[in-house]
């Protein structure tokens, strides 16, 4: 368009100058050499402008991918926001009230109120470690965070009760160190061994995979030298999962070492009878424990355990079902050295009006396991006891759980000072994460 303006308006401008008066030959020739050369520097104006067009459209082409892998870059080195400190910081904890009876034959009934509380906060300090400290309610006791009410309203104690790091070697393998919860499986969240609150010391691996797994616990009952009892203890286990006639089977076996024999106890005073939990201690000379009021004892044997566990998962009438098996022998006892439990849990409790019932049946001959560090509340704790236990749970809403359970145990079974235990607990518990 703008390359026929102007001649168009010099041809008007010569037909008016016509118009007017007569142009001579001479001067209509050379306006006409003007405007050719009017006409053709338009041209390449033009052409110029269109080149620097298309210069200034591939410049502003460049700036934005320029700018796009700057954002990228930035945005790749930047941590998201799903990375910031608070993200990687989880916390979860529960709270306990519970009302206990005790009923042991020959000794008074004893009542009490007890609480326990825990509160964990867990990091991830990167991609493949975590973090993770807890702290709960009672004492020393290795087996029970209980904190028992009274003493006038007295400030109650708060201890370490976890501490670790857990490092994902590769997929599925983690490798644990510090203060812990308990890694290896119990079919039906049971004890027979281990008590549910005992969160061992030391180290301990992990690995699951597809059909399998596979734990490995070591720790130590006493690291310190000075203390004359130092030993580590190690175990492991293997076990299997599948699915068989619309059941989930677990089972496993596993083997422990735990070289006591000779030590003192690690916990209470090492001349109490009671503070070995049903295992069998001697005095020095080799008499029994409490014969010569005073005398240190010490652990008669090792206790190196072998364990066969299996577990199966199913419905019944739309009712989640467990049925479960646990059997322990410690090989080092010369008698005494066979433990064993059945049990059986039916329904969950996760939702407000939902129930649930447990029931098993427990043997502890005196040496089949480590008494320190086996339920704490069948039959008192310990081993050298059997019995059966009951437990109903309802669920009042989400996270909050009302339920109780019933002993009837035997205590002193082996030794031959057989007596009866019956224990009643009625709980209430919150918890949150």
């Amino acid at each position: 368009m703008k390359k026929l303006l102007f001649p168009t308006l010099a041809i008007g401008l010569l037909v008016s100058t016509a118009s007017f008066g007569a142009v001579s030959d001479a001067e209509i020739e050379e306006l006409r050499k003007q405007l050719a050369a009017v006409s053709q520097r338009l041209e390449e104006l033009a052409a110029e402008n269109e080149e620097l067009r298309r210069a200034q459209s591939e410049s502003a082409t460049a700036i934005a991918d320029v700018q796009s892998s700057v954002a990228e870059v930035a945005s790749a080195g930047a941590p998201a926001a799903q990375d910031s400190w608070s993200d990687r910081i989880r916390l979860d904890g529960d709270f306990r009230y519970r009302y206990e009876r005790i009923d042991p034959e020959g000794s008074d009934t004893r009542r009490r109120n007890r609480i326990r509380a825990r509160v964990n906060v867990k990091a991830d300090v990167s991609d493949d470690i975590e973090v993770g400290f807890g702290l709960a309610t009672g004492g020393d006791d290795p087996v029970s965070t209980n904190q028992t009410l009274g003493a006038g309203g007295s400030s109650k104690d708060v201890s370490l009760n976890l501490a670790y790091a857990d490092w994902e070697v590769i997929d599925d393998l983690h490798l644990v160190g510090g203060k812990f919860k308990n890694p290896l499986y119990r079919v039906g969240k049971q004890g027979l061994m281990w008590d549910g609150d005992w969160t061992p010391e030391g180290i301990a691996i992990r690995f699951k995979r597809d059909w399998f797994f596979v734990n490995a616990l070591g720790t130590f009952l006493e690291s310190d030298s000075s203390r004359g009892n130092d030993s580590f203890s190690w175990g492991a286990q293997f076990g299997a999962t599948g699915e068989f006639a619309g059941a989930r089977l677990t089972g496993g076996v596993a083997y422990y070492s735990i070289p006591i024999q000779g030590d003192s106890t690690t916990f209470g005073d090492p001349t109490d009878p009671g503070e070995f939990f049903g295992n069998t201690a001697v005095q020095a000379d080799g008499q029994p424990c409490g014969t010569d009021a005073g005398e240190v004892c010490v652990y008669l044997y090792d206790y190196l355990l072998t364990q066969v566990f299996a577990e199966a998962a199913f419905e019944v009438g739309g009712w989640p079902a467990v049925v479960f098996a646990d059997f322990v022998n410690n090989g080092d006892a010369a008698e005494k050295d066979t433990g064993w439990t059945l049990g059986t849990r039916l329904g969950q409790v996760k939702n407000r009006g939902q129930w649930q019932f447990s029931y098993l049946y427990a043997d502890k001959e005196a040496d089949a396991t480590l008494g320190l560090l086996t339920d704490s509340d069948f039959a008192g704790g310990g081993t050298d006891n059997n019995g059966h236990f009951f437990k109903i749970d309802y669920g009042m809403s989400k996270n909050w759980t009302i339920g109780a359970q019933y002993f009837i145990n035997e205590t002193g079974v082996s030794s031959g000072d057989k007596r009866d235990y019956n224990r009643l607990m009625l709980d209430a518990q919150w918890k949150w994460k």
